[in-house]
């Protein structure tokens, strides 16, 4: 036990080490890390900007309570959008870290889809926060009445850099695509239906790590800015994440096993996390309850839909895992990689060629 640790930690280092010296897999992280640093960097002017137009929070200027309430919401509205993206960039970097350590082609793609979902998000915040600004403009809660001036160019900036990430993401992801193909073949083999099979649990994989984010922007969100009604709701809501994560590592650590018992248990919860979001989704358009969802009811309401979808997507491809237990696959997942030579590495799969048959000898 004593020994696995540290030979653990060394393929650690050197799988970590591969993507620096391999050009694709260098390529694509610092493709990744110059997008979160730029978009973390003009989210952040923004919220300076923002910050240092409001008048002294001290100072009691509000006409009634209920202006107070409505203006601190809508307050609220750009640190959330800030502190999501830069949650969500960081997160990406992690990903993508993991996903060249690995060599996952399934977890690459998903971050070209995730980058398409960041630019949905940039584009959306650039009217969520024009509204926010506008109605504190119509509170009195500026000194700097030219803030929208201010930060309207740097919101339009950022789906544009995205836009640009994700070009440069589905090219990369192209060739990464035919790089790690060969490491797949020797780890797993040429067997056609084995392949199918780790195929379909490194997509479930890639969903797990995707649902946690969504589920998690959903929930900062909400208890940010909606708060929740009831101290009992917060609690819930807040408690919520410890728990997902926990159903999370469960459902890759089932799969990993083939422990049909718990991948069942895991199916039950995914449809519980599959009605909460329908109900959520429905609360946020309810005519009495969506006042308290206004200020973010358009980003609630594209991470409650991609979660939905997310989670659905999840179930299905839990069950094709479910159905594939005991058919060799466990095997392959426990044992550890081949290890493969630099020269090996840089091949595709189209690149491995069937070996000679060898010519039949005549007897003249």
């Amino acid at each position: 036990m004593a020994a696995s640790k540290p030979n653990r930690c060394s393929s650690l280092v050197k799988s970590t080490g591969e993507i620096f010296t391999r050009k694709w897999p260098r390529l694509f992280f610092i493709a990744a890390a110059l997008q979160a640093i730029i978009v973390i960097a003009f989210e952040s002017y923004t919220f300076a900007q923002f910050q240092d137009g409001l008048k002294d929070s001290s100072e009691d200027h509000w006409a009634d309570e209920k202006t107070k309430e409505d203006a601190e919401a809508q307050m609220k509205t750009i640190p959330t959008f800030l502190g999501l993206l830069m949650l969500g960039f960081i997160y990406d970097l992690v990903m993508v870290w993991d996903a060249l350590r690995m060599k996952n082609t399934i977890q690459v793609i998903g971050l070209c889809i995730a980058n398409l979902a960041f630019l949905v998000y940039g584009a959306l915040q650039i009217d969520q926060i024009h509204v926010a600004v506008t109605s504190l403009t119509d509170l009195n809660a500026f000194d700097n009445i030219n803030v929208w001036a201010d930060v309207q160019g740097m919101l339009i900036a950022i789906p544009c850099v995205i836009a640009l990430g994700s070009v440069v993401y589905s090219f990369i992801a192209w060739k990464l695509y035919q790089e790690f193909a060969w490491d797949i073949l020797k780890h797993i083999g040429a067997d056609y239906r084995m392949k199918k099979r780790f195929l379909h649990y490194q997509v479930y994989i890639a969903l797990l790590k995707f649902d946690f984010f969504f589920f998690v922007g959903f929930t900062i969100q909400f208890l940010v800015v909606v708060g929740g009604k009831t101290t009992t709701e917060f609690i819930l809501t807040a408690i919520a994440i410890p728990i997902t994560i926990a159903i999370l590592l469960c459902a890759a650590w089932f799969t990993r096993r083939e422990w049909k018992f718990g991948m069942v248990i895991i199916m039950i919860l995914y449809l519980g996390g599959l009605t909460y979001f329908i109900y959520k989704l429905a609360r946020i358009y309810d005519p009495y309850e969506g006042q308290f969802y206004a200020p973010v009811r358009k980003s609630l309401t594209t991470f409650a839909v991609l979660t939905i979808i997310l989670i659905i997507l999840t179930i299905i491809n839990g069950m094709v895992c479910m159905f594939n237990f005991g058919a060799g696959l466990k095997h392959h997942l426990n044992s550890p990689r081949q290890e493969i030579d630099k020269d090996q590495a840089s091949y595709s799969m189209h690149d491995v060629k069937q070996p000679q048959i060898p010519t039949r000898m005549t007897i003249d």
